[in-house]
């Protein structure tokens, strides 16, 4: 079942909200309202991001639906969310490493707690 139209958007118009992170811990949200058929591109340029973050409009940041990557030429459905990624400042795979070298070898991973007197590995 559909819900109602909001009486402040005209019908038929879709509901789109583009999210932003800049920064940890901080998340920038902005709703707009677009025409059926709209791309990706048309509801970020709408939200006006590239307005409050203008290093994002030098070049266009990867994007998602949903969590789902999308490139900009993707059309947007009614309640989606539309969300700008930033680029990660450290590999994954090189800070688990990093966390790994720094704890030592016998107190990280699965068997670091043994049983007085228990063999290696139980």
């Amino acid at each position: 079942m559909a819900s109602p139209e909001p009486a402040n958007h005209p019908p038929g118009s879709l509901h789109i909200v583009v999210v932003y992170s800049p920064s940890p811990r901080e998340v920038c949200e902005w709703c707009v309202t677009l025409a059926p058929g709209s791309t990706v591109k048309v509801a970020i340029l709408a939200s006006g991001v590239f307005v409050r973050f203008p290093e994002l409009a030098a070049q266009m940041p990867e994007v998602g639906i949903w969590g789902r990557k999308v490139g900009p030429d993707a059309q947007v459905k009614d309640g989606d969310r539309i969300e700008l990624y930033r680029n990660l400042r450290v590999d994954p795979k090189v800070a688990r490493r990093e966390r790994f070298n720094s704890q030592g070898a016998r107190s990280a991973g699965l068997f670091a707690k043994r049983r007085e007197g228990g063999k290696a590995g139980y």
